[in-house]
């Protein structure tokens, strides 16, 4: 497995396989065609299909259009065989292509093709699933965080918290913000209206309250294409900082333990995107939410004092039970049901938490069963549920 910097990343939104992924292609076949008198760039699959709701076009165009003329193609009806979030980069001079490179979003921000699936993935971790982490986490007395430091070194703390720091501005600034979002569904932002309803409750309701408005902070500013943190992707972004920062600040833990929690929450993401997937054009919107209410559900866990089962547990629930999500985007836009997901996926991973403390940490389903089967459910889902805005709610809610 990669290190949790692949993981982790600070971007814009509002998403991470259809914005950060195509915005770092274009930066690298700048640099390789330099020259070109002309850029023409391919759309395929998914990117197409929602690249306008996502600001794919843009993203691309902010980086080719001040270097020459550039030309943006859409074929949704193509999806190649690597994968559905396809691109086409073509450098062109004097009339002729002489330079093109196909690349594709793979989740997350990260790029691949087949000639680097060809190529010896740079590996810090031995262990790769979360039956082998805990195992050595039992036998060496220790538990998950404690095993990122040991693959990742300690200057791994440094950088989960720059990571924090960043979760932590985003939710601030999208609770400081009002007004509708861009895209023309004209979303209100609800995040500091729940927040200042929060303070007029007492007890469960507030606690209830404040994380809705802590994740929808987040997950609006990604809406907005405000700076956030992959975690694990840009459309799902809300669920860990919002569950995070409701902890730390109704509870007042120290930083180093919601690093320690972060680095936990990352492990469990990364288990899941090496072995199965977090791009919702490949396995619906269960590998973006459902994976960041499991994420959410580990870091609340470790907080809470779980032991690696009941952790374990906690992140096994918030997976299973987002099982078959689909990604259905209403005109293409991160933002109906995306937002809304947000919200209910960190009360969830909370639940979860809870769930899991109370019981001894035994439990039938493992968290790499769980995975395995979301690859698979999400491979079996038709396309048209796989982010490309032809069926579920995006059908149903059409926008003229």
């Amino acid at each position: 497995m990669e290190s949790l910097r692949e993981l982790y990343k600070v971007g814009c939104g509002p998403s991470s396989s259809h914005t950060m992924g195509p915005k770092r292609a274009a930066e690298l076949f700048a640099e390789r065609a330099a020259g070109a008198e002309a850029y023409r760039v391919t759309l395929y699959g998914s990117l197409a299909a929602t690249g306008k709701g996502h600001l794919t076009h843009s993203a691309i165009l902010s980086v080719l259009e001040p270097l020459a003329p550039t030309e943006i193609v859409w074929k949704a009806e193509v999806v190649l065989d690597f994968h559905p979030n396809g691109m086409l980069f073509e450098a062109i001079r004097a009339g002729e292509v002489y330079d093109s490179w196909t690349i594709f979003s793979v989740g997350g921000g990260s790029l691949a093709n087949e000639n680097t699936v060809a190529e010896v993935p740079k590996s810090i971790y031995p262990l790769t699933t979360i039956q082998e982490i805990k195992d050595w986490c039992y036998n060496e007395g220790k538990t998950f965080w404690e095993y990122v430091e040991e693959c990742e070194g300690k200057e791994i703390w440094d950088f989960l918290d720059h990571i924090w720091t960043v979760m932590c501005d985003t939710v601030e600034r999208g609770l400081n913000n009002d007004g509708v979002l861009p895209g023309g569904l004209k979303v209100a932002r609800k995040a500091s209206t729940y927040f200042v309803k929060s303070k007029g409750y007492a007890g469960s309701l507030s606690s209830r309250a404040r994380i809705y408005a802590f994740a929808l902070a987040a997950a609006e500013e990604n809406a907005s294409g405000g700076t956030v943190v992959t975690a694990p992707t840009c459309g799902s972004c809300g669920v860990l900082p919002g569950v995070l920062y409701h902890l730390n600040t109704s509870r007042e833990f120290l930083r180093i333990r919601v690093l320690r929690a972060l680095a936990t929450a990352g492990l469990f993401g990364n288990v899941v995107k090496s072995n199965a997937s977090i791009a919702g054009a490949e396995v619906g919107c269960q590998g973006e939410i459902g994976v960041a209410c499991a994420m959410a559900a580990a870091a609340a866990c470790q907080l809470f004092g779980g032991t690696p089962a009941q952790i374990e547990y906690a992140a096994e629930m918030g997976l299973e039970h987002h099982l078959g999500l689909t990604c259905d985007p209403v005109c293409g836009l991160v933002q109906v049901p995306c937002i809304e997901r947000n919200a209910i996926a960190a009360a969830r991973a909370l639940d979860a938490n809870t769930y899991a403390i109370l019981s001894d940490g035994s439990h039938l389903v493992s968290f790499d069963k769980v995975v395995a089967v979301m690859h698979e459910t999400g491979h079996n889902l038709p396309s048209l549920y796989r982010e490309t805005s032809e069926g579920g709610l995006a059908k149903a809610h059409q926008v003229k």
